[in-house]
């Protein structure tokens, strides 16, 4: 095993946006009294976001070894993405201003004949890349 991928702490930012709509909505419904707002709905939507998001981190494995890259991804839906070191041409490296600054990216290795399905929000993408 020469390196370890994990996804970045960011595939959480819908959560974020998640509770501050839901704070939003439980504020408004303290503030005019209407308790039928539906932040009930709004809470259980952020419970549901969180185990969704947490079930994707937990269960994306990403690994380079003196070997292969391997990528396997899901839970019940399994998709693995596997490639021989030697058959890679080119790794690309995608990363926003904010990506740059939280050090999180997107990795695309472009291999002969197939390549692997772009890797969104990888922690520390610079790493798979110098390997």
């Amino acid at each position: 095993m020469v390196h370890r991928g994990d996804l970045h702490w960011i595939v959480y930012s819908p959560v974020f946006v998640t509770i501050a709509i839901t704070a939003a909505v439980f504020w408004y419904a303290a503030t005019t009294g209407p308790k039928e707002v539906g932040a009930l709905g709004y809470l259980f939507l952020f419970i549901a976001m969180v185990l969704w998001l947490q079930i994707s981190r937990v269960t994306t494995e990403i690994a380079v070894t003196d070997r292969r890259a391997i990528v396997k991804r899901g839970l019940i839906r399994r998709s693995t993405m596997e490639m021989n070191v030697w058959q890679v041409e080119s790794v690309g490296v995608d990363q926003s201003i904010l990506g740059r600054l939280l050090d999180y990216g997107t990795v695309t290795a472009r291999g002969t004949g197939a390549g692997i399905e772009p890797i969104a929000k990888i922690k520390q993408p610079l790493l798979c890349v110098r390997l």
